[in-house]
């Protein structure tokens, strides 16, 4: 799974990729600390992601600002906010905007992971179903 981070703390980052990299084949295949990188980087025809985590509050900029310029990216290309700043809101807001799933930091770190483990998972149902369909 390649995975591209929006996240502004270094720190932050590690204890997210640390984690994912034990339970699921990713690469890391970007990472963006500002609105304006994010959202170059991602909107960007022909980059090849799979999933972007992006935090709400930047080092410029806003998370929401990415999450915008990213909204008519490709069908299997999936969004995560992870904010240590979740309220009802701001789950609205990223569900306007087409958000894929939304969780706090402090309190929904597993939850998020258990998430990256299951669309690993469906990835890789997806990319061996040609493999499976053709040996047949």
């Amino acid at each position: 799974m390649r995975i591209f981070f929006v996240e502004d703390n270094l720190a932050m980052r590690q204890s997210l990729m640390d984690p994912l990299e034990e339970l699921v084949p990713i690469t890391t295949i970007g990472m963006a600390e500002t609105e304006a990188e994010g959202t170059r980087w991602l909107a960007r025809d022909d980059v090849h992601w799979d999933l972007a985590i992006v935090d709400l509050y930047l080092q410029e900029g806003s998370g929401l600002g990415v999450v915008e310029a990213c909204r008519y990216r490709h069908p299997g290309q999936k969004i995560v906010v992870l904010s240590n700043h979740v309220t009802a809101e701001i789950r609205w807001r990223c569900a306007q905007l087409g958000v894929d799933a939304v969780f706090d930091k402090t309190a929904e770190i597993d939850d998020m992971v258990r998430y990256c483990v299951a669309l690993a998972k469906s990835l890789d149902d997806a990319s061996s179903l040609p493999r499976q369909l053709s040996s047949g």
